[in-house]
């Protein structure tokens, strides 16, 4: 088992900067493939981007690439997301997603957090 909670999210402008985090605890943070997705309202749950527990290789939603960077700290068992240049597209509750299938889908994930909500005004 483990928990999950993420943080960071807020109001921001268009072309603004927001960092999300996301804590885990229980079992060992560095075993799970881990995850960010997204959920506007009315919207099926989308993948932004992921990072594998070996090696650390990062993969991206097309919408997000080259705005939005993941990174793993494995020594604070902590997970961020830099979202920069955003647009209102990216409102949405953000999640939080630990496990060890797909990176890119949703199924590949066991663990999830309650999220957090990203406002992005124009």
């Amino acid at each position: 088992q483990v928990q999950l909670a993420e943080s960071g999210g807020g109001l921001a402008q268009a072309g603004g900067s927001l960092r999300l985090s996301c804590v885990a605890s229980g079992r060992a943070f560095s075993s799970y493939n881990m995850g960010w997705f997204r959920q506007a309202p009315g919207k099926e749950r989308e993948f932004v981007a992921g990072i594998s527990r070996i090696g650390g290789r990062t993969y991206y939603g097309d919408s997000v690439k080259g705005r939005f960077t993941v990174s793993r700290d494995n020594t604070k068992n902590t997970l961020h997301l830099q979202m920069n240049s955003l647009k209102p597209d990216d409102t949405a509750v953000y999640y939080c997603a630990a496990g060890g299938g797909t990176i890119t889908t949703i199924t590949g994930y066991d663990y999830w957090g309650p999220g957090t909500q990203v406002t992005v005004s124009s």
